[in-house]
């Protein structure tokens, strides 16, 4: 690393003492000598560079540039660091090296004569070979000075022939060539000569005197160009020349010229790569040469990946291979956890395993071997691990050690260095362990368990608290495949960890702890927990902190799953408390919700688009059995009148709607065919103008326009006749509501498995509503009287018409003055005034002749129309039977019985009826935690749960001599009257917030059900 500001010299004795002979040598010889040279902004550090250099071979080897290319300028990146002016910094550096310790090192350490300082310390440091320089083979560089003078203008004319003789073929070529770039560094660029056009000799021969022509008066004539002594004038002669020259011009045939293209890498690789590959063979050895065209071992082959060479290394035990494979594990364990499985690389777990334990070796005088023998005994050797079976004494063997760390925080590099390795193999292991693959895994080893078992029980130490975290994390994940004993060193050891002060480790331990064996078939009872800790995670419950109550209520939740432990937790602790405090949390952070609508009058009619879609109705067998008397496609026309509405904004899908046809008209299609499933759906269109057939999102088949109706109609086709009236429009029909029958009706279920105890509970029955709907009042209350009461019926022997007595009949005088005041007329002695058949009985046939009351007199019936539970039992039989009485409390439920005093006016409301001047109303419920299903999670979940085992398994008051605990608590609280100590726990507190809990929070309000259902079993059992 390079030196920083400021601490490029370290000042010691020993420098000083170096720097000391080195100056004595200087002012022997002669020369100077600066004992902290500078390069840059670094002063050099001469006693380091010269034993660096030294090192390297010396002077001369070092400034030898084809054994040590470049070694100069490592030095100078290693003394002053990288930088732009590195190649500089290289030479100056050298130059330091060269004037201060050259003829130092060469008298010193080679023991020999340095050359002269006047070829040394006054030259310049270029070159090498300084031992065998001597003044005689030395020749000294020329001075730019004198090679400029040199190259003047006059230097070659001035000179003599030796001089002349003399010059250098260097100089020679510069001369020859003075337009080439070769001396443009050391002089001025010459001036290039003056280039003159050709010009050719026009005149054949010399001119004659007598040549010059006389004029007319004797003077001499001058010919054009000529002079009076008759020599021709040059510059005329020379111009003529020229123009006539330029005149006469031709210029020469061109011929193209033929170039050679330039080899270069970019347009010829292949030449390149021969080459290279020729001047390989040729410098190889005679080995190669003999195996030419043979793979040598390690030849051709690029090794193995990266997961296998991680894998090797850190089995090779070697500090620096085992740091390589530990940072690339961390990394592959990080982002390919998902795919990096211990099953594809064996060994591998064993490894990180081995070296986590190491862990053990920085804390205490112990070196783990792990043997997989079948001959290892319990206590043989205190440092060997069991890796076949585990090793149970771990902990008594790890305590009987001497330990060697102690409370100071300043460590060696070897010791950081060491336990941060580890601390990789640890993190390593709980990455993997996220994954379920890899968790099985490693439960199936029992040497996991030695390594968790050691890593928290080591002490306590600020430097393996993180490793302490991932071994409790690995264990959160590992062991919910294992189980683990209250005897097992690694079941005390998480104990151990809920008594520490570190908030992420209680909590990691908790949810540990809660999850032993939660894979496994057999529910896990959490054994010999002290009751210190039952009352740390109490208090714990009132801390603030979501993640804390979390876990503590995972661990509640586990231990209160067996009776013995709920018994041993209400002795330890204050359980009114504990129940007070997990009422509260009931509501832990609820979210409050409003619903404010005002009804109007679509919504009163039954028609709010916004409620979820309503079912088809199922009509009754008189209705069906009418409706057979129409054809088709009239029939299921008509059916889809009375069972549906047009609705633009409304959608159903195709299936369900043909489910619904077939189950109303399949029981009868052996005499009466109905539709096919394409002429249906075509009926359908025919029937509701506005519904079409479309096909939505994924393929789903839906008939867009129509919804079922919340109450179906009668459109008046089924009067007196059983024929259509085609002539009718449908506009023109008077449409009536039919009436439902809202019996509750009880079915048997099977018993649901508790998937703690993995038992089956005992059957159960759910309650519904008959929800068949009848054209009449009559007709519902003769459904409810023969199918739900199910009361004895007559054998008719003739024929009953009107209210005429026949033979045989009794009418028990349900309408007689005598007996019972003025009754409104009913279906129970009048006829059903419709001219079709009520449900398949006789048109004129009443009550009294159909049922036999008086031989339901000792049998109880009870009323159970919605919310209504009167029985036979609430009526006085003085008067009247019970039955009978009860058949006149069931008219008071249903609608469309006129009556004469208006009785049944003010009791036959529909059970959907509301007033019709309502005011806004406004619905206010509660919100907690929900998982992605939409079921209850997090804390609520928790209390409830918890709440749950502790009224299941309450255990029942004994005598006032064997009372202790909070059986005596509640005798105490209750003067000992027995039945009561549920009843203190769950006091009317607690019970007032369950019950506020399961009507407001729509979360958790059936498991709050089976909190109030566990207390209450739980009185009954003590009553």
């Amino acid at each position: 690393m390079p030196p920083k500001r400021g601490e490029s010299i370290e000042r010691t004795d020993e420098r000083e003492e170096f720097v000391g002979k080195v100056a004595e040598y200087h002012e022997k010889r002669g020369t100077n000598f600066d004992p902290e040279p500078k390069v840059g902004i670094r002063h050099i550090d001469l006693l380091k560079l010269y034993k660096r250099v030294v090192d390297e071979g010396g002077y001369d080897l070092v400034s030898d540039t084809k054994a040590k290319p470049l070694m100069w300028r490592r030095l100078a990146e290693e003394f002053i660091g990288k930088n732009q002016y590195t190649p500089a910094q290289a030479f100056q550096l050298k130059n330091v090296y060269y004037k201060n310790l050259c003829a130092y090192e060469i008298s010193t350490h080679w023991g020999k004569e340095p050359p002269p300082k006047e070829i040394l310390e006054e030259v310049t440091a270029k070159g090498a070979n300084v031992m065998t320089r001597t003044l005689e083979n030395f020749a000294r560089p020329v001075g730019r000075e004198q090679v400029s003078l040199g190259d003047g203008e006059g230097s070659e004319a001035n000179a003599s022939p030796e001089v002349k003789t003399a010059t250098t073929p260097k100089q020679e070529r510069m001369e020859e060539d003075p337009g080439s770039g070769a001396g443009r560094t050391r002089g001025l660029r010459q001036q290039p000569p003056q280039r003159a056009l050709f010009q050719p000799d026009l005149t054949a021969s010399r001119q004659k005197r007598g040549a010059l022509q006389q004029g007319v008066h004797g003077s001499p004539v001058l010919t054009p160009g000529g002079t009076a002594n008759g020599i021709m004038n040059a510059s005329t002669l020379t111009n003529g020349a020229a123009s006539s020259t330029l005149a006469s011009y031709e210029p020469q045939q061109s011929y193209p010229l033929s170039l050679k293209p330039v080899i270069t890498p970019a347009n010829n690789p292949d030449f390149y790569r021969n080459e290279r590959k020729r001047k390989l063979e040729a410098s190889a050895g005679p080995l190669a040469k003999k195996y030419k065209n043979i793979m040598l071992p390690g030849t051709g082959f690029i090794g193995p990946n990266i997961y296998v060479r991680a894998q090797m290394a850190l089995q090779s035990g070697i500090p620096d291979e085992e740091q390589y494979a530990l940072h690339h594990l961390v990394k592959i364990s990080h982002e390919r956890g998902d795919k990096y499985r211990f099953d594809q690389f064996p060994g591998l777990a064993e490894a990180l395993v081995k070296k986590v334990v190491q862990v053990s070796s920085l804390f205490y005088d112990v070196d783990w071997n792990v043997t997989y023998g079948d001959d290892y005994s319990q206590g043989a050797d205190e440092e060997v691990l069991n890796g076949l079976y585990g090793t149970s004494d771990v902990i008594q063997k790890l305590r009987s050690r001497i330990p060697r760390i102690t409370d100071d925080n300043m460590h060696e590099t070897a010791f950081v260095s060491h336990l941060n390795r580890i601390t990789e193999a640890g993190l390593i292991l709980r990455n993997m362990c996220m994954l379920e693959e890899n968790a099985r895994y490693l439960s199936s080893h029992p040497l996991i368990r030695d390594y968790l078992s050691i890593v928290l029980d080591l002490p306590q130490h600020a430097q393996i608290v993180e490793l302490q975290h991932y071994a409790l994390e690995t264990a959160e994940q590992v062991l919910k495949y294992c189980d683990i004993g209250a005897d097992d060193a690694l079941y005390h050891s998480l104990l151990d960890q809920l008594e520490r002060e570190d908030r992420g480790a209680i909590t990691i331990a908790l949810r540990t702890i809660s999850r032993i064996a939660m894979n496994l078939p057999p529910p896990k009872r959490l054994e010999d927990v002290p009751d210190e800790i039952l009352q740390r995670v109490q208090d714990w419950l009132m801390v603030e902190d979501e993640e804390l109550r979390s876990a503590c209520l995972d661990f509640l939740m586990q231990y209160t799953s067996f009776a013995d432990n709920v018994d041993n937790l209400l002795q330890a602790l204050d359980a009114e408390a504990l129940a007070r405090q997990l009422s509260r949390l009931l509501f832990f952070a609820a979210k409050e919700h409003k619903d404010a609508v005002r009804p109007t009058t679509r919504q009163r009619d039954g028609n709010n688009s916004s409620d979820p879609p309503a079912p088809v109705p199922r009509l009754s067998r008189g209705i069906i059995e009418q409706l057979l008397y129409l054809s088709e496609p009239d029939r299921s026309s008509e059916w889809l009148r009375m069972c549906f509405v047009s609705d633009p904004t409304a959608e159903l899908t195709q299936i369900s709607l043909w489910q619904a046809y077939q189950a109303t008209f399949a029981q009868f299609h052996p005499t009466h065919q109905h539709l096919i499933a394409g002429e249906f759906i075509k009926n359908v269109s025919n029937t509701f103008a506005g519904a079409t057939a479309q096909v939505a999102g994924s393929n789903k088949y839906v008939i867009r326009g129509i919804r079922a109706r919340k109450v179906p109609v009668e459109s008046g086709v089924l009067g007196s006749g059983l024929t259509r009236v085609s002539a009718m429009a449908p506009t023109e029909k008077k449409e009536r509501e039919l009436r439902k029958c809202c019996w509750q009706v009880q079915t048997r279920l099977e018993g649901q498995r508790d998937p703690i105890t993995g038992f089956y509970g005992p059957p159960t029955t759910r309650e519904h509503e008959c929800g068949e709907w009848f054209r009449h009042g009559e007709d519902v209350l003769r459904h409810i009287l023969a199918t739900h009461l199910q009361l004895p019926s007559k054998r008719l022997d003739s024929t009953i018409n009107g209210h005429e007595d026949a033979a045989g009949v009794d009418k028990m005088g349900i309408d007689s003055k005598d007996s019972l005041p003025p009754r409104p007329t009913s279906a129970v002695s009048s006829t059903s005034g419709v001219g079709g058949l009520p449900n398949g009985t006789a048109p004129t046939t009443t009550l009294a002749e159909t049922f036999d009351f008086q031989a339901a007199v000792q049998t109880p019936y009870y009323c159970r129309w919605s919310d209504c539970r009167r029985s036979t039992h609430d009526f006085d039989d003085s008067k009247a039977p019970r039955a009978v009485l009860l058949t006149r409390h069931i008219q008071t439920h249903l609608p469309g019985i006129t009556s004469s005093d208006g009785t049944a006016k003010h009791n036959n409301l529909k059970p959907d009826a509301k007033k019709t001047n309502q005011t806004t109303a406004e619905t206010i419920y509660f919100t907690t935690l929900q998982d992605e299903k939409g079921d209850a999670a997090g804390v609520p979940l928790g209390a409830a749960l918890v709440l749950r085992n502790i009224a299941r398994f309450f255990p029942p008051p004994q005598s006032s001599a064997s009372t202790n605990g909070v059986g005596a608590k509640c005798a105490d609280k209750d003067d000992g009257q027995a039945g009561d100590g549920i009843l203190g726990v769950f006091d009317e507190e607690v019970r007032e917030r369950l019950f506020l809990a399961m009507a407001l929070n729509r979360t958790v309000k059936d498991y709050v059900g089976t909190v109030l259902r566990a207390v209450r079993a739980a009185e009954e059992r003590v009553a």
